[in-house]
C-alpha cells in the first residue's frame, strides 16, 4: 500500500517515532568534517575526525592549516568530547518528538584536549597547551546518519600561560571558532539497543 505524499513528508520531518532517529542502530558513530577555524588572526582550513560511543562520549582530532598566512601557521588538537544530554533525555522519555530540534539539542557537547601549534617562524609543536570548548551540530537530515553543520568554539591556553606567564603572542591565550560541514555514520553491533529486545528462542 502506497502512503500519501503528505504522510511521507510528515514521517521525514518527524524522524523515528522512538525519538532516537537512528542513534542506537549501532554502538559507534564516525564523523568526518571539513571547514574553517577563526582566531586569533587569519582563518585556517580545518579537517576534523570524531569517534563516538552511543552518541554520548568519544575522541576527536582536528587539524588546522593556515597556508602560511595565519597565526599559528598550523595546529593539531586532540582529546575527549562528552555529549551529556541524549541518553538521559531519551531514557526518561523527554524527547520533543521532532527530529531537527531533538538532534540539535542533544548535539550539545563539551570538549577537552591538547593543542599543538606552529607559531610564525617556529617549528611544529613549538607551542602546546590545553583546549576547552563547547559544540553544537545543526542537522540537515532528520536522522543521526547524515549531514550536519558543526559549530565548535572555546579557549586555548599555551603551556607558559597556564603556568602564570603573561601571553607573549596572540595564540598563547586565544578564542577560536570552528565551522564545518560534517557527515556522520552510525555503525557497530547495536548491543545496547538489542540487549533487551531479542525474542526468546
Amino acid at each position: 500500500m502506497l502512503l500519501p505524499a503528505s504522510a511521507v513528508a510528515l514521517s521525514l520531518l518527524l524522524g523515528s517515532p522512538d525519538g532516537t532517529y537512528g542513534r542506537i542502530e549501532g554502538d559507534l558513530a564516525l564523523r568526518g568534517a571539513a571547514g574553517v577555524t577563526f582566531g586569533p588572526r587569519a582563518p585556517r582550513g580545518t579537517v576534523d575526525l570524531r569517534l563516538r560511543y552511543l552518541q554520548s562520549a568519544g575522541f576527536f582530532a582536528t587539524y588546522e592549516e593556515g597556508f602560511g598566512t595565519s597565526s599559528p601557521l598550523r595546529a593539531l588538537a586532540f582529546g575527549f568530547e562528552l555529549k551529556p544530554l541524549f541518553l538521559g533525555r531519551w531514557l526518561r522519555g523527554l524527547e520533543l518528538g521532532s527530529a531537527y530540534p531533538d538532534l540539535l539539542f542533544d548535539s550539545f557537547g563539551l570538549e577537552l584536549g591538547v593543542v599543538l601549534s606552529q607559531p610564525a617562524g617556529g617549528a611544529f609543536a613549538d607551542r602546546y597547551g590545553l583546549q576547552f570548548g563547547v559544540a553544537l551540530e545543526v542537522p540537515l537530515f532528520p536522522r543521526s546518519s547524515g549531514l550536519f553543520v558543526g559549530v565548535h568554539g572555546g579557549l586555548r591556553w599555551s603551556r607558559p600561560t597556564l603556568g602564570g606567564t603573561e601571553p607573549a603572542a596572540p595564540d598563547d591565550r586565544s578564542l577560536y571558532l570552528t565551522v564545518v560541514l560534517a557527515w556522520q555514520q552510525i555503525f557497530g553491533g547495536a548491543a545496547f539497543a538489542d540487549a533487551g529486545d531479542k525474542p526468546p528462542r
